[in-house]
């Protein structure tokens, strides 16, 4: 499949990319509840355009360690280019007290990355998964980590209090790597999952792709084999959208029939449980994986 050679001056976001706007009191209850609590949603720090279906399935990802990340991903829309907050030792319970008001069934929990940190967040995870458990024991939880950049025994630590998926992103194929995530490696994303399958056979492993930075199908396709090969069967692939003029152009936006291709694909390779589509996100009908 060739890419398009349009020049982001050339491109208009297509009417497949208009989000349903969803119900206001079901964005509004749960923007409450964060803000009065001072903690954080990717949802709403991302401005992910699904987060008035997720919440009304009484979904939510939370973001924890704060909004300010120690990496500069050209394509990501969080705060990141200074010292990050200090944390907040009762946000494991803050959340936890969330997800309770909520009555959240699911629950994902993502991070920043915090390379500041001596553990990188991994304690936080684990903290934040306890908290929950305390409250709403029958809340399954899914956890979306960064890379901890190899760091074997920050994934031990959050693999051991047993979420029923371990989430992370490898974001694009191998050779848009180094333009797309400053600071982070495609074969040490491979590594993660990996390493995560060996030390529990049991946990769901995930990952996803952003399409749009100027990737080619057949290196999409090398990127799924790639994953399902160290034991990953559930997957998102969805559209890379500019969340302004300091991040990454979109090169090319993928249409409906091409993204139910790519989807098409993944269930060839053996993949379980796979979302593709232009408003898809890593945590949309997360749920449906387990």
């Amino acid at each position: 499949m060739n890419v398009s050679r349009a020049t982001t001056e050339d491109l208009r976001l297509p009417d497949w990319l208009r989000p349903k706007l969803g119900k206001a009191s079901e964005i509004s209850t749960v923007q409450q509840i964060i803000k009065q609590r001072g903690i954080h949603t990717i949802c709403e720090e991302g401005r992910c355009p699904n987060r008035a279906e997720c919440y009304a399935q009484k979904t939510a990802t939370f973001l924890l360690m704060g909004p300010t990340c120690t990496r500069s991903c050209a394509f990501c829309q969080v705060d990141k280019g200074h010292q990050p907050m200090a944390l907040d030792p009762h946000e494991p319970q803050k959340v936890a007290e969330a997800v309770d008001l909520l009555g959240l069934n699911y629950v994902v929990l993502t991070s920043v990355a915090r390379d500041d940190l001596s553990d990188q967040g991994a304690g936080c995870f684990v903290e934040t998964i306890s908290a929950i458990r305390q409250i709403n024991p029958q809340t399954k939880i899914e956890v979306l980590t960064p890379d901890f950049r190899g760091d074997r025994t920050c994934i031990s630590t959050v693999v051991s209090a047993s979420p029923v998926c371990y989430n992370h992103n490898v974001e694009t194929v191998r050779r848009l790597q180094g333009v797309v995530r400053r600071g982070a490696k495609y074969e040490r994303s491979l590594l993660v999952l990996e390493f995560v399958k060996q030390l529990d056979p049991k946990i769901t492993t995930k990952s996803g792709l952003m399409v749009g930075h100027g990737e080619t199908e057949s290196e999409i396709v090398e990127t799924l084999q790639d994953l399902y090969a160290i034991g990953c069967t559930s997957l998102t692939i969805g559209q890379y959208l500019r969340p302004s003029l300091e991040h990454l152009p979109v090169k090319k936006y993928w249409t409906p029939s091409e993204f139910d291709r790519l989807g098409d694909i993944a269930k060839q390779i053996g993949f379980t449980h796979v979302r593709s589509g232009a408003l898809v996100r890593s945590s949309y009908h997360a749920s449906e994986a387990i």
